[in-house]
């Protein structure tokens, strides 16, 4: 078992006011039912609570443009039913969840960073992989990943982040960002083609100018499933991040390849999730002395979400059942 109190978790019920409908993929009730499983199976209690603050937007224009904040923002205060395409559904609080969001990230940062902890999942929401500097995708606003990585480097001194993303869909929002920095490592591991959508993260797709190298896509086929994804960690993932030799991790995960959910069609089994966490921590341990942060993503069936957050949070802490 790992040391009491070395994982942290970050949970902000605010976050259930960003409203989409209880049609809409990533609906509150996800989250919800997230927070009612720790709770109810004692996980939680377990767990250091760290408390959400809203992201200083000075982190936020580390990473996104004035102008797509000031939209963003503009957008809820006029209560508009939708940001920049009609997947994008917001509410008057969407914007100020989405600060939320990203701030609890940042919260996570600073409690590893100073000791406290070694390793984070944030059960947040909106999800942000998708957003780009100044577009909205995917049910996405601010990339709270890209943020953290960008907040690690200017406010704690970090010099080489990786970035390892889980999620079945590929973070254009990452890979965007970072594409020409060598200082910022982006693996995706994703289906494609995913329903064609969002159209990036081939093999080719390697970065550019500098960055050239940093960026590392593993597509895999649909309904390939754990044998394939098993074998594209062990020989592509894992070697390209030990190579780069990170100070800290940051994971985008995803659950949304569960054979569960309809969101994509990879067929990933539970026990392939569990390996991909298992993988998480080993990476953690080798290469940035345990440090560790995991934010939630996709995963869009809230009858299995919750069992799948539950065994990687546990995983994360060294508290398998």
């Amino acid at each position: 078992m790992d040391e009491m109190g070395k994982t942290g978790l970050v949970c902000d019920k605010r976050c259930l006011l960003h409203d989409t409908g209880d049609h809409h993929p990533e609906s509150s009730g996800r989250l919800r039912a997230v927070y009612a499983r720790l709770e109810g199976s004692g996980l939680a209690a377990q767990l250091v609570q760290i408390e959400a603050q809203p992201a200083n937007q000075r982190w936020i224009e580390a990473v996104h443009n004035i102008h797509y904040i000031r939209k963003f923002e503009d957008a809820c205060l006029y209560g508009l039913p939708d940001f920049e395409h009609p997947d994008n559904v917001i509410c008057r609080d969407s914007y100020d969840a989405a600060l939320l969001s990203a701030g609890g990230v940042l919260e996570a940062v600073d409690a590893v960073m100073s000791g406290q902890l070694d390793r984070v999942f944030c059960a947040l929401r909106p999800p942000g992989h998708h957003a780009e500097r100044d577009k909205s995708m995917g049910f996405c606003y601010f990339n709270n990943v890209a943020i953290a990585a960008r907040y690690l480097q200017q406010r704690h001194g970090v010099e080489k982040v990786a970035i390892i993303d889980f999620d079945v869909h590929h973070g254009n929002g990452i890979q965007h960002i970072f594409e020409d920095d060598p200082t910022v490592l982006y693996c995706s591991l994703h289906e494609h083609p995913s329903f064609a959508w969002p159209g990036t993260g081939r093999d080719f797709e390697e970065g550019t100018g500098a960055g050239e190298g940093f960026t590392c896509n593993v597509p895999v086929l649909p309904g390939r499933g754990d044998k394939e994804y098993r074998v594209a960690v062990e020989t592509r993932i894992k070697p390209k991040v030990q190579a780069f030799q990170p100070e800290f991790l940051l994971v985008a995960m995803g659950f949304d390849a569960h054979v569960d959910d309809l969101m994509a069609d990879i067929q990933l089994t539970t026990e392939g999730f569990d390996f991909l966490s298992r993988t998480l921590v080993e990476l953690a341990e080798c290469c940035t002395g345990g440090r560790l942060i995991s934010v939630l993503e996709g995963g869009y069936n809230p009858q299995t979400l919750p069992g799948l957050v539950e065994r990687h949070l546990r995983i994360l802490a060294g508290l398998e059942k």
